[in-house]
């Protein structure tokens, strides 16, 4: 009922006899929240200029897993609550976990929609990801593991060099994730608040979707200190949505004199040029010396050491000499048969690889002795090179 006019089911039901019940005027709660009102513009550009270097460099891997061109986008930030995640991801995703163990504390989920899972699991098999099997068995999981994993390795790297410190990650773990039945939820942190990076991800012709990060925001705020060069990052004070940022008073900043710039010291220092009215300073005497290095002296071994290597001399060795190598998916080993050729990475004539218990000690070509094959030796390491490559 609207403006006290009666609409025709209203009629009909009193009609029946039945009550109408009072329309509810009040508008839904949005569920959107405002970043702004947890980031600063500062730590928003912050996060997505990690975001931006870390998976540039993994597109790079991933596009050489796959074999054909990978673009990822810039980011965009934003932020959900952990209860609304079903608003936002209505399809079957697979989720892939990831924890950092050096360099940085923290849970990092990355998302991507199951039917491009498939599609990276199918390109990884040796297929050619236009047809993919849209349920995923466990050899297509694993694929898909191992490419985010050689993502997310390369994305460490990466934040290596952004946070100038080692960040290493631990194994990631996959598995399905469909929020609208409940299935893998439980790998999503237990944060009321996380942070959602996206990216566009496009893989030659066949994938243009996203891909996301999701990490509590307090996680965020830590990337945002770390990067700041700051020891302890800073306190997370949650806002209900739609609430104003909380204001703060800055106090005034004290006085602290301009520090004088440092120059770099060398071997030698030219005393200052003094104005003619300044009054002549003295230069403190600077110390210069030659450089010294130790003598170098060939390794040998003392008698100990020779009487033990003795004993090792009857020991036998598995001698090997390897032609060459190559790389094959699953699918073509799999078509392999009889007849069937092989194009190894060395070329016709090149030097062959002399392996002793898999550890390379020479080179050589290939030559035959009356009815059989025999390899003379053309460079080989030295003696305690060939000793060390043994250990």
């Amino acid at each position: 009922m609207s403006d006290n006019i009666l609409s025709q089911e209203e009629i009909e039901a009193l009609l029946r006899g039945e009550t109408l019940e009072p329309a509810d005027t009040t508008e839904p709660e949005p569920k959107f929240i405002d970043i702004s009102n947890y980031l600063t513009e500062m730590e928003q550009d912050a996060l997505g200029e990690v975001g931006n270097i870390s998976f540039g460099s993994s597109a790079t891997a991933l596009s050489a897993l796959l074999g054909q061109k990978v673009e990822i986008t810039t980011p965009q930030i934003s932020l959900i609550q952990r209860d609304n995640l079903e608003d936002d991801f209505v399809h079957p995703y697979v989720a892939i976990k990831v924890e950092y163990t050096e360099g940085l504390s923290g849970v990092n989920l990355l998302v991507i929609k199951q039917s491009d899972a498939a599609i990276i699991a199918d390109l990884m098999l040796g297929g050619d990801g236009t047809a993919p099997n849209q349920e995923l068995s466990e050899i297509h999981l694993s694929a898909v593991q191992e490419a985010m994993n050689q993502m997310m390795g390369s994305s460490a790297t990466s934040m290596s060099t952004i946070f100038n410190k080692k960040v290493d990650i631990s194994p990631p773990t996959i598995d399905l994730m469909n929020i609208q039945i409940d299935q893998g939820t439980e790998n999503i942190p237990a944060h009321n608040l996380l942070i959602r990076v996206s990216f566009n991800l496009k893989v030659g012709e066949l994938i243009d979707s996203d891909i996301m990060q999701l990490f509590p925001l307090e996680f965020g705020k830590k990337l945002v200190s770390s990067l700041m060069g700051e020891e302890e990052a800073a306190t997370v004070t949650e806002v209900p949505p739609n609430s104003q940022a909380p204001s703060y008073s800055e106090p005034e900043p004290a006085y602290e004199p301009e520090p004088t710039p440092v120059q770099p010291q060398s071997q030698y220092q030219a005393p200052p040029v003094q104005e003619p009215s300044a009054p002549r300073q003295t230069q403190a005497p600077v110390h210069v010396q030659q450089a010294e290095f130790a003598s170098f002296q060939a390794p040998s071994l003392n008698k100990e050491e020779s009487n033990n290597l003795n004993l090792l001399l009857d020991i036998p060795l598995q001698v090997t000499v390897e032609l060459g190598r190559t790389k094959r998916s699953v699918k073509e080993i799999l078509e392999m048969s009889g007849g069937s050729i092989i194009e190894l990475d060395k070329l016709a004539g090149e030097p062959v690889d002399i392996l002793v218990n898999n550890r390379y000690i020479a080179k050589g070509e290939v030559v035959v002795i009356d009815e059989n094959f025999g390899v003379r030796i053309t460079d080989i390491l030295s003696q305690m090179d060939r000793l060390n490559n043994l250990r």
